[in-house]
């Protein structure tokens, strides 16, 4: 039953991950309702590694576009790397900031406070995936009525970078969502955002899944005795991991068709589809 449900979580992140409606939401919501606590640091471990499978699931994906973008000649890759390292510096300090703010405060005097508490909370999923929705639609129309469009420059990565640290404490706000988002609003052309959106995911993920190791050796070894060892619980999110690249190739087929189709909004429509689902499960008191 446990691999089971490991397929479901990973058809989920795998599709979700890479479609602008976010996996950490889908993916809550379903454990939620299949009675699995998703803060724990074995499930978090195995959302992280279904990150890992997406985002091999990006390199082999978009390996051809970017050899063409950004491993041209030498310039057209320091210009690329200037672009990215802005963008994840940004990310990183304000995500840092974010993460000070709702320990120090929004979580204060809770017993070893850490920002992953919030993760499983549906009212901010909901909030989360309402406020993606509504900046996936808007940016469609504005997108729509520009008519000269351009490449991203350091203003445009300095804001798509600002706006991705938001969906690192709050689950819903989807990364994918709200970059492309960010960088249409911007003026950037869609298969320039749709590229520049998913080179961060390669530099952003491995730390992320660095951390999110030690953050389960560090709890493995608070209860060593008669916790599961650490082979089982690597194993079962390994297998998640292969699952969830699969199902990211062919949501990255998707994605690019419905981005070069002029589909982008039907993605924020769905956004508020599952915010209602997810604030109503929460008002249930899931």
């Amino acid at each position: 039953m446990m691999y089971f449900k490991i397929i479901i979580l990973a058809i989920l992140q795998g599709a979700c991950e890479l479609l602008p409606v976010s996996s950490s939401a889908h993916v809550i919501i379903a454990e939620k309702l299949m009675g699995i606590d998703p803060v724990t640091p074995a499930m978090t471990l195995l959302l992280v590694m279904l990150h890992t499978g997406t985002m091999f699931a990006v390199i082999l994906y978009f390996r051809r576009a970017w050899k063409e973008s950004y491993f041209k000649s030498k310039e057209t890759f320091r210009s690329a790397a200037l672009l990215v390292l802005v963008a994840t510096c940004l990310t990183v300090a304000i995500g840092f900031v974010l993460k000070e703010i709702i320990e120090k405060i929004f979580l204060r005097g809770t017993p070893h406070a850490q920002v992953e508490m919030i993760f499983g909370n549906l009212g901010l999923i909901g909030t989360s995936l309402l406020v993606v929705g509504i900046l996936i639609i808007f940016s469609d129309r504005r997108e729509n009525g520009r008519r000269v469009p351009r490449d991203v420059s350091l203003r445009e990565s300095a804001w798509i970078g600002a706006v991705q640290a938001l969906c690192l404490p709050f689950r819903g706000f989807s990364r994918s969502g709200a970059t492309i988002s960010t960088g249409l609003l911007t003026g950037v052309t869609r298969k320039e955002v749709e590229e520049f959106s998913f080179a961060l995911v390669v530099v952003l993920t491995p730390p992320i899944i660095v951390k999110e190791v030690y953050r389960l050796l560090e709890a493995h070894s608070a209860v060593s005795r008669g916790a599961p060892g650490l082979f089982d619980l690597f194993i079962p999110s390994i297998f998640g991991m292969v699952v969830s690249f699969l199902a990211g190739l062919l949501a990255l087929r998707w994605l690019s068709n419905w981005l070069e189709a002029g589909r982008w909004k039907y993605f924020g429509y769905w956004c508020l589809t599952v915010a209602a689902i997810a604030l109503y499960l929460y008002h249930t008191g899931l």
